[in-house]
């Protein structure tokens, strides 16, 4: 029997609630929607770690991001992985992924391909979009807004007038690039699926492990004008959409001022999505195209979500586990194996990577701290035992060491409740998801603080 190639997607920032095959009503993902007729659909997929840095080493290597210590950043030196276990039964190995730093050749991800591009190299230095980006001229109205500045806390109640002025003036006086494209920070995902197709046509028969990660729904949201088209979303002006992102990214302002702007800027999150969704119809066209698509383990999953003022935030910090964060969508296709209903139980994502290696009838490696829910899946059962998930509180710049020693933040799922485990200050949050599913009321309890 012909061996099973295995292709791995991965999105950075794609909550599970806003594809179309976890309930999304806006149509960002018709074709994946189309794939989960025939797909196993885990419906509580649920990050080992978040953000990006603490999602990965349980994606690929089956381990707690923490199991390491905090010393680790990323895949441990030599760390068996699914990458490696491919390799070494034979498959032909390629990694491409749209310029995030945290999953680079520096943090050890290259481990176990023969193909690793991470197109860091090819980063332009993207245009500010920091509210205070025409405070660094020369001219007389900047010379008068630095002074502004350093008298701002003498304002009071006009420092809050004299703030949105600036930004005004700002965004004004800013060059405006000629388009969505010459915004982007990371490369779309049509630049991603090219090099992953061509490299496809140069493995001949031998069986693969494609992984791809894209960053379209991550902000900066700049989405492909074509995919706003697809979403039935009027054309957004390079000025508007980097009016939206710069707004969005103001630290000066409270959850009820950042909502005014919410709708369009989760439109312009969507449309990324949307985009995703295209780019995965033409690979699995070229995939069928060179008849290797019957033959192809093909998983769909995100690293973690994206907050839209849900508990009052924005973007993905490392601060709390909310679902919005931790609950990703998994989509499960494997040839050859009849669609059954999944059960609602939490899937952690430590279990991704033996799960993948078992239906492609591989041995899983003893060092993984996941296993394989295989079996499972194929029979629709329950899963055993409890989704967990951890981070480090604040640690937004993980590459400065001290940054990583921060208070640890705990979460463990089970079906219907879930424990917020915050180490400093000791507290215990419990949830009820089924009558409480956004997180607005827990029982918390005062507890011992910890590291």
């Amino acid at each position: 029997m012909k061996q099973k190639s295995i292709v791995l997607v991965t999105v950075d920032c794609l909550r599970a609630d806003h594809v179309g095959f976890m309930g999304y009503e806006r149509p960002t993902t018709p074709f994946l929607d189309s794939l989960a007729g025939e797909s196993f659909v885990v419906p509580a997929a649920i990050v080992a770690g978040a953000p990006t840095y603490y999602s990965f080493p349980a994606i690929l290597a089956s381990r707690y991001p923490l199991a390491l210590g905090r010393d680790v950043l990323g895949l441990g030196p030599d760390e068996p992985t699914l990458a490696s276990t491919l390799r070494q039964a034979g498959y032909a190995t390629a990694s491409f992924g749209a310029a995030n730093p945290y999953i680079s050749a520096r943090f050890g991800y290259e481990h176990g391909f023969d193909t690793f591009r991470d197109f860091l190299e090819d980063q332009p230095a993207p245009l500010s979009e920091e509210k205070g980006n025409a405070a660094n001229g020369n001219g007389w109205a900047s010379r008068v807004n630095r002074r502004l500045q350093k008298t701002r806390p003498a304002l009071g109640p006009l420092g809050i007038v004299y703030d949105e002025l600036y930004f005004e003036y700002c965004q004004r006086v800013t060059p405006v690039a000629d388009s969505l494209d010459a915004l982007r920070r990371f490369p779309a995902s049509d630049v991603i699926v090219d090099h992953a197709c061509t490299w496809l046509a140069s493995v001949g028969d031998a069986p693969f492990f494609l992984w791809l990660h894209l960053m379209d729904p991550h902000s900066p949201y700049y989405p492909k004008d074509a995919a706003l088209r697809l979403m039935g979303q009027a054309p957004v002006t390079p000025y508007r959409a980097r009016y939206l992102n710069s707004y969005w990214n103001r630290s000066d302002l409270g959850p009820r001022r950042f909502a005014r702007h919410r709708d369009e800027v989760v439109a312009l999150y969507d449309a990324g999505v949307r985009w995703v969704d295209v780019q995965m119809a033409r690979l699995m066209e070229t995939l069928r195209a060179s008849s290797r698509w019957d033959s192809c383990i093909f998983a769909f999953t995100a690293d973690h979500g994206e907050e839209f003022l849900d508990h009052g935030g924005r973007y993905h910090p490392p601060s709390r586990l909310m679902e919005e964060l931790i609950h990703v969508p998994l989509l499960l296709r494997v040839p050859g194996s009849a669609k059954k209903d999944v059960a609602k139980s939490p899937f952690c994502m430590v279990h991704l990577a033996p799960t993948l290696l078992d239906a492609a009838q591989l041995p899983v490696p003893t060092t993984f701290e996941g296993r394989s829910h295989w079996e499972q899946l194929r029979q629709g059962a329950r899963f055993d035992g409890v989704a967990i998930s951890e981070c480090v509180a604040g640690c937004t710049n993980p590459f400065r060491p001290e940054h990583r020693m921060g208070p640890r933040v705990l979460s463990v799922r089970e079906s219907r409740f879930k424990l917020v485990l915050q180490f400093d200050p000791g507290a215990a949050d419990l949830y009820d998801l089924d009558a409480d599913p956004g997180e607005r009321a827990p029982d918390r309890k005062s507890v011992g603080s910890g590291k």
